[in-house]
Formats: structure tokens, sequence, C-alpha cells
């Protein structure tokens, strides 16, 4: 299957933000003074590729222009082939407007090759890409149909093969139109005239010869970037071109069967430091609209100090996370679920110090027996000291006039803390009050309340 984009110059700079044909804006990408490729709305004002940049002014003066940037072309085709991967293992590039993959092995995964081309199609429009898809036999020839958008090799238009400037010149000079037209010329005429590299190409579409590829392997951690049109102040600027990064993480998890569990969105501005956003999971994630909404939490929490110039999305540490099925009905783990996805939005709105779970801690003074843990975290049983411990405590004790209580057990010796300055001594008893168990001690002051039981 080969997927290619003619207007990757411009989608490459123009991902960032609302696609221009919604908006109705023109834009173009020049390069030499000329334009190299336009939007729509460029094109519905008489602008064409190979126009003279001061011809394209001046029928449409509002035109928007870009400079190329092959480098950001070539990081948007990497972008494309990492997030291809999770339909299939061999992947390869064709610069510098194409991508490559091998989808037999794919098709009963993924129901045939009219859903595969259908997810392909929405999840390149996800990631600000839009894509002529074709199949075919060998690597050259899905190339060259994606190309031309013909259903045959024959029916394609000669300039889909993408000939030398000379041999498409002379192509035309004498009269062939089509690659069936030049499949049916004499194969000793076409090497002298054209060159024997022409009919190299040929027989690596049609299978005679064969094309070795080199597949692309892409870096072991996701680490993208996006530099924004313009800068961006609002938030739902930056939710836009955040979704892009988003999808593309999503793409590379599922390629890998992992998930992650936190990853960091950077907002950097011209001026001074990046704005960190630390986005935490409860549990192994990789669902870009998730993320999406909890970077929404995280934006409404912290607002734009200033505009944005760009964004950059990472997620350092992998967890395995194999696919699952949903149960027809709710069952504990979609429970579950709810449950941490609440957690999640709880943590993203009020911090991640703020939603915690708790834990036992292995010390003697019983308002130090406590750790806070990751959210969703399973922390094993520490080693309490032997005696009846209250779920409730009172922070701080409660000063008692006089032990009113009737004293049920004890006493329980607790004397710790000489070694970070807190120490105490201290003897407890498990104490009653008409119906309320308590948990109090005597000190050098006098009798405190420290918990209950009931």
């Amino acid at each position: 299957m080969a997927l290619c984009f003619p207007r990757l110059a411009l989608e490459a700079r123009l991902r960032g933000c609302a696609s221009p044909e919604a908006a109705g804006e023109p834009w173009a990408v020049v390069e030499n003074r000329s334009v190299l490729v336009c939007s729509a709305a460029a094109r519905a004002a008489g602008v064409r590729p190979g126009s003279a940049l001061a011809t394209a002014w001046a029928l449409a003066p509002q035109l928007r222009i870009l400079p190329r940037d092959p480098g950001a072309e070539s990081e948007a085709l990497e972008a494309i082939a990492t997030w291809a991967g999770q339909f299939s293992d061999k992947v390869s590039l064709e610069p510098p407007q194409g991508v490559l993959l091998e989808a037999e092995g794919s098709l009963r995964l993924f129901g045939g090759i009219a859903r595969l081309i259908a997810r392909l199609r929405s999840g390149l429009v996800a990631l600000g890409f839009e894509a002529q898809l074709a199949t075919g036999p060998t690597p050259r020839a899905a190339l060259w149909l994606a190309r031309g958008g013909a259903e045959t090799l024959p029916a394609l238009p000669i300039e889909s093969i993408d000939p030398p400037r000379e041999a498409l010149e002379l192509l035309r000079t004498i009269g062939v139109r089509t690659l069936g037209e030049l499949m049916r010329l004499p194969r000793a005429s076409v090497a002298v005239r054209f060159g024997q590299a022409l009919l190299d190409s040929l027989d690596r579409a049609t299978g005679e010869a064969p094309e070795p590829r080199d597949f692309f392997r892409p870096a072991e951690h996701f680490r993208a970037q996006l530099e924004l049109p313009a800068p961006a102040s609002e938030a739902e600027r930056v939710l836009f071109a955040a979704r892009r990064l988003f999808v593309q993480m999503e793409g590379f998890l599922a390629a890998r069967q992992a998930g992650v569990r936190a990853c960091t969105l950077s907002l950097l501005h011209r001026r001074g430091q990046a704005t960190r956003l630390e986005l935490g999971f409860a549990t192994a994630r990789r669902d870009a609209e998730h993320a999406l909404r909890l970077l929404r939490e995280r934006l409404g929490a912290v607002g734009l100090a200033s505009p944005a110039e760009a964004i950059h999305l990472e997620a350092a540490t992998l967890v395995p996370l194999a696919g699952a099925s949903q149960g027809l009905f709710g069952d504990a783990r979609t429970e579950a679920e709810e449950w941490e996805r609440l957690t999640e939005r709880l943590q993203a709105r009020l911090g991640g110090a703020q939603v915690h779970g708790l834990a036992t801690h292995a010390e003697h003074r019983p308002e130090r027996a406590w750790r806070a843990v990751a959210a969703g975290e399973k922390a094993g049983p520490a080693d309490l000291p032997p005696g009846p411990r209250p779920l409730w405590l009172l922070e701080p004790p409660r000063r008692l006039d006089e032990a009113d209580f009737v004293l049920l057990a004890g006493p329980e010796r607790i004397e710790a803390g000489w070694w970070d300055g807190e120490d105490v001594v201290r003897d407890y008893f498990v104490a009653a009050r008409g119906a309320t168990l308590a948990w109090i001690y005597r000190a050098h002051e006098g009798w405190y309340l420290h918990g209950l039981f009931a």
C-alpha cells in the first residue's frame, strides 16, 4: 500500500493550526519565487503550482506564503511512518512525498482492504495530512498508482512514474501519454533512448525484478514537536495542535503494544522558559482523546502566561499494554476504568500532589505510619507494631481536660523519634465513653484524644 502526500510541503507547515480549507484562508508554499503548492482557497482565486509569486499575489492579494522547509517535510514523513507502524511492521519511506507499507499480512486483522483504507484515511486526517492511497502487487506499482489515481498500471499518465525531465519531454514528443503505451515500445529502443534505469523501474513495478527496501525503524521513546504557524494565546488553539501529537503518540504506542503512565507536554515561548505540563495516568494508557481531555483540565488550571510558538510532547517510559476487548455489559473492569478516569481528571485539575493513594509505613508514631503513593499503585502492607490502631486519627490530637474515659486496654508505650528531633513518649489506651470507642494517650503534658475506632 502506498500513501502519497502531494501537499506535504504545505501540510508539514500548517499541522499546528486548523485546516486552511476550513478557514478559507489562501496559503502557499514558495520556492525560488514560485508557488510549489497552495491551498484550496488559493486555487479558487486562480493560483496554481508553478505560478510566479508576483502573479499569485496579483490573483490573491490576501495570499499568505511560507518558504519551503525540507526538514519539516522529512520530519512529517517520519511522523507518518511512525504512526503507520500500528498497521504493519514493514513500513518504508519514499521521499519526498510517499510512505509505503506491506499490508497483506494485516488485512484479516483490520477486516479487509476497504476497512484498512478507511482507518488510514481517518487517522491521517487526524494527524493533519490528506493522502492519495493505492494498493499494488509491488511497492513501485502501488506508489505509481497512488500518484496517478488510476486503477491499473497501463492507464497511468506517464508523469506518474516521475521520469527524468528530458525523458518526459521526449516521450511526449513521440506521443506517449500513458504507461501502457510506454510498455508497448520495444525494450531495446527504450533502453537506447531513455536509459536502462527507466526499464529497471518498469521491471520493479511489474514484479519482473526485485525491489529490496529499507524498513523504517522509529525511535525507542516518543518525542515530537510541532511548530505553530502563529503564536497561540488561546487554549483551544493549543489543544487543536496537541491533538495532532497525541494521535501520533497513540499510533507509536499501538505499534509496540505499549502505553504510558505519564507524558510531558511543553509549550515553547519566544521568551522565557517553556511551560511544562505533566499529564499523569492512573494506569497505562495510549488513548489520544483521553489525553486531550486531561490536557484541557490542566490548561484550565494553569492558563497561558504568554503565547506559545511551538508545542513539544515527550513520553520516555513505555509500559506493556495489550489490547482488551470490551464486555457487552458493565463489568468490574469498566467500573475500574471509570474510577481511574475520575482520578486522572482530578489530578489534572488540582495537581498530581493533591490526589494520591495511601499506604502503611513502618513507623511507631501513629501520625507517621502512613505514606502517599501514586493513584492506583498497589502497595504491600508494612510491618507495623502490634496492638490496636484506629483508622481515624485526629490531627492534631485533642487535649482532654481529664481522663473521663473508661480504660479498656493498655497501656502501650510508644517512645520514638529521637533521630529526627520529634521525640515522643506516650502511653496509649483503648478507652470508651458511652458508645464511643477511642484511642487516647497520656504524656507529660496530660491526656490527649488521638483516634476513634467507631
